[in-house]
């Protein structure tokens, strides 16, 4: 539970941001959306490996050479500048 203490000449505005963030910072927000459903423990299990697989996925991503091979942007179906015909 967060809480805080309002300083004598503190605004209601700053002590609500205060807790706003302490709120945000104990991750009080996630953990109830975590709990606001019963999930199954096998689709629970299934829903940690997709999880796992995407992730590995975007790690190991190959990044396409920029100017090489054929396609949109690649310019080899253009003759070079200054040569028409």
């Amino acid at each position: 539970m967060a809480f805080i203490t309002v300083n004598n000449n503190e605004s209601i505005e700053s002590a609500l941001r205060r807790f706003k963030r302490k709120v945000i910072s104990e991750e009080i927000i996630k953990d109830l959306k975590k709990h606001a459903h019963f999930i199954p423990p096998g689709q629970k299990a299934k829903l940690k490996s997709v999880n796992a697989r995407k992730r590995n996925r975007r790690r190991f991503r190959q990044q396409r050479p920029m100017g090489t091979g054929a396609g949109i942007g690649a310019g080899a179906s253009r003759p070079p500048l200054g040569q028409n015909r």
